[in-house]
């Protein structure tokens, strides 16, 4: 499994929200950049960022600190937030983001995220935001009526890269993540499924890779700023 570490962007700097409030947002780092470098340095294989500004205003909003990391990191990155068109997809990938995530349009304008992954093979994958079971867009804003399973269902013919799936409630609550949820998920497609959303210590870590779901990674981040999980710890308990 891959720990994705999370560098979430608001109005430039490196925060975390508490289950998806942007009122609720702790700020880590005022330089993203900086934070990128550091999470090389310290022996992770991606980066995983999000444009918290974009998902609200449906277009990129933090992209000077999106392109100062890809300036300063040699291993991939992955972003979501804001990407709701192939000429928004274009310009990313073009800029060197290994990987674009795809959430609202995936529910609004599924016929965009197949054309993207025919387009861009390996580079697109899909973000699914549940409450409950039920998927979220907008940056969370908006309730949707869309089983989460059966969305991720929905593309598993269409050759995307992943699936990042967000239990929206446990994400920043330092509760543990829904690896039920997480789990089920996984084993109902054969499109690689990355875990997100309140993974808050190494046993959690340990937890989603043995609940018997091939998860292809976890994304943690309010854990590694805190410092309840060992970064190096964390990436050695993956790797094992």
């Amino acid at each position: 499994m891959i720990l994705y570490p999370a560098i979430d962007l608001k109005d430039g700097q490196c925060v975390r929200l508490l289950r998806g409030e942007m009122a609720a947002a702790t700020v880590f780092n005022d330089d993203p950049a900086a934070q990128a470098r550091a999470f090389e340095a310290a022996g992770c294989d991606w980066i995983h960022l999000v444009d918290l500004n974009g998902a609200f205003a449906g277009e990129p909003v933090n992209a000077a600190a999106v392109e100062a990391i890809l300036a300063t990191i040699s291993v991939p990155a992955q972003l979501g937030g804001g990407i709701r068109d192939m000429a928004t997809i274009a310009r990313w990938l073009d800029k060197g983001l290994a990987r674009v995530i795809l959430g609202t349009v995936a529910v609004e304008t599924p016929d965009l995220v197949r054309e993207a992954a025919r387009a861009f093979p390996g580079q697109v994958a899909v973000g699914i935001d549940a409450r409950g079971g039920k998927v979220a867009t907008k940056g969370w804003a908006e309730e949707t009526d869309v089983d989460a399973t059966e969305l991720a269902k929905s593309f598993e013919d269409a050759g995307v890269a992943a699936i990042i799936y967000t239990d929206i409630n446990r994400d920043g609550a330092m509760q543990g993540p829904n690896i039920e949820a997480t789990a089920a998920l996984a084993r109902a497609v054969s499109i690689p499924v990355i875990a997100s959303g309140g993974v808050s210590s190494l046993d959690d870590l340990r937890a989603l890779k043995a609940c018997g779901a091939p998860l292809d990674g976890a994304i943690s981040g309010r854990a590694l700023y805190d410092g309840a999980i060992d970064l190096k710890q964390a990436l050695a308990t993956l790797r094992a």
